[in-house]
């Protein structure tokens, strides 16, 4: 029969055993620097006034009354050391690290109560798609020293590493590199259909698919319209962002329909035969003037000019030619056109 039990080594009262007292004593020393194990520190030199009770894990090359204990643990008990040997499974609070540690039977290792768990659900419920979960007000990701990076990675080009923002859990946006090496910003009205609004190439150079312009003439070659008249557009050689035909003018044509309110430049080319002084006005709803053309000579030479304004338009809102005099416009691309761009 063993002599101290198998885990703590405490010594057993034998029979017929002298001073059992001794024994007993030694039981309880060894129970009194185990339970709520707590160590002051690790060293490899014996502290020179150590507390009663207190307790050192022996490091590498110990001296002095260390001498040969490295790896175990040293116990201060009526003014001499104890050395016990821990064992695998074995924890203890080291309060000069304040931390948690675990013996693996060979050294002490730090206590990671979260390790690397498959899911992580911070006030709410993890899943195998969104394994790290969190539901709060906010969230602070800060700096460690100076500055603080966010990385999204993914595979290959074809994948996605993106921010995805919701509403009621339907998705609205999304900002990042999707299904491509583009950054690109998308977004939906329905969770469904997805629109492109802006993507960044490699190089730097920025498209706006969804922005609305429009380069719309009459067509039709070389045309005269009424003095007076108003025209409208039939051709749009160039059109992004919703811009449609609407209402047919009188003189020719169909309005020009704006698709979402903003600033927009507008750009009026006109290609003319002067036969007497006339102009052409550019005319939001049949009223208002945003870019004109006049030429009051009476020359018959040809003419080619432009003219530029800007204005904030509704969504809605119809743009018109308006006529005065009674000259030969050519009405074609790169002649007598509107250009319309949002800014």
């Amino acid at each position: 029969m063993s002599e101290t039990t198998v885990n703590l080594e405490l010594p057993y009262i034998l029979p017929s055993q002298a001073q059992k007292h001794v024994t007993h004593n030694e039981a309880l020393q060894r129970l009194d620097a185990l339970t709520q194990l707590t160590i002051i520190a690790s060293l490899s030199t014996p502290p020179s006034d150590p507390q009663e009770g207190t307790c050192f894990h022996v490091t590498a090359s110990p001296v002095a009354a260390w001498v040969g204990k490295s790896g175990k643990l040293a116990f201060r008990q009526d003014g001499d050391w104890i050395f016990i040997t821990p064992k695998d499974g074995w924890r203890g609070w080291f309060a000069a690290e304040d931390r948690l540690k675990i013996h693996n039977g060979t050294d002490w290792a730090d206590f990671d109560a979260i390790g690397t768990p498959a899911f992580l659900g911070i006030n709410t419920t993890a899943d195998s798609t969104n394994r790290l979960a969190v539901a709060a007000a906010a969230t602070l990701l800060t700096h460690n020293g100076s500055g603080h990076q966010i990385k999204v990675n993914k595979a290959a080009a074809i994948d996605t590493a993106s921010l995805l923002f919701q509403t009621g859990w339907s998705a609205r946006a999304e900002i990042g590199l999707t299904g491509s090496n583009e950054f690109a910003v998308k977004v939906s009205a329905d969770g469904t259909t997805w629109k492109s609004a802006l993507s960044i190439t490699g190089q730097g150079q920025v498209r706006m698919p969804q922005r609305p312009l429009v380069r719309a003439t009459r067509g039709g070659g070389v045309l005269t319209p009424a003095s007076g008249s108003q025209t409208g557009f039939s051709t749009l050689s160039v059109n992004q962002g919703g811009f449609t035909l609407g209402v047919a003018v009188a003189g020719g044509g169909s309005r020009l329909i704006v698709p979402v309110t903003g600033p927009y430049l507008i750009c009026l080319g006109v290609e003319a035969n002067p036969t007497g002084a006339f102009s052409v006005t550019v005319k939001v709803n049949g009223a208002t003037v945003v870019a004109s053309v006049n030429d009051n000579d009476a020359a018959s030479a040809s003419y080619g000019n432009c003219a530029v304004g800007m204005a904030i338009l509704n969504a809605d809102d119809w743009l018109v030619l308006e006529h005065t005099g009674t000259t030969p416009l050519d009405f074609a691309y790169d002649k007598t056109e509107l250009t319309v761009v949002m800014l």
